[in-house]
């Protein structure tokens, strides 16, 4: 029955990150994290790792799949539903406003240019997003090879323009991980 009084702080919560952070997921995990690990203590800095890496490989938007974790495991499946509501609502309700009062909505000059100014402050909450996530992680070998071989053959592909998806790159990498960890396990070895 106390899991049920979490729900409107669950609702709550999450419209505030939903309303207040521009730029899509990657740019409200950085407040995910203070909010739900930091003030919260909702989840632990490993869940959130955890289920970042999750939500980055299964279909939606990561916000969205981090807000429904954090609230399945506050208050089970009505805890999930209230955080998604609560993520979700804000930008359905400003882009259904946008949508139906204004049209060409970024040709006004005023919007326009706050745009140019939110687009660098995405970039900037998506860096310190991955620096924090960076900082946090076990300094262990593998892991640390697999995310700098990811990150340099990101670069590459960006930078020649090889239509590779980024989703190739993830699923490449996990099946990596999987068949040196298969191979590690049936060794005997330990991972290092």
């Amino acid at each position: 029955m106390k899991n049920y009084k979490k729900l409107p702080n669950l609702v709550w919560t999450f419209f505030k990150i939903g309303l207040f952070t521009f730029g899509g997921g990657y740019a409200m995990i950085a407040l995910i994290e203070d909010i739900c690990v930091e003030k919260n203590n909702w989840i632990t800095h490993d869940e959130m790792i955890t289920v970042t890496a999750i939500a980055e490989s299964t279909p939606g938007p990561i916000a969205i799949n981090c807000a429904t974790f954090v609230g399945l495991k506050q208050a089970g499946l009505l805890g999930a539903a209230s955080a998604t509501i609560g993520i979700v609502l804000p930008s359905f309700v400003i882009i259904f406003a946008i949508s139906r009062f204004l049209k060409d909505f970024l040709a006004i000059p005023v919007v326009s240019s706050a745009f140019h100014g939110i687009k660098i402050a995405v970039g900037v909450l998506i860096v310190n997003a991955a620096a924090t996530m960076i900082k946090k992680m076990p300094k262990k070998r593998f892991p640390l090879s697999v995310m700098i071989s990811s990150f340099l053959v990101m670069l590459l592909i960006n930078f020649s323009s090889l239509g590779i998806s980024s989703i190739c790159l993830i699923l490449t990498a996990a099946a990596v991980s999987l068949a040196i960890t298969a191979i590690f396990s049936q060794k005997g070895g330990k991972q290092s």
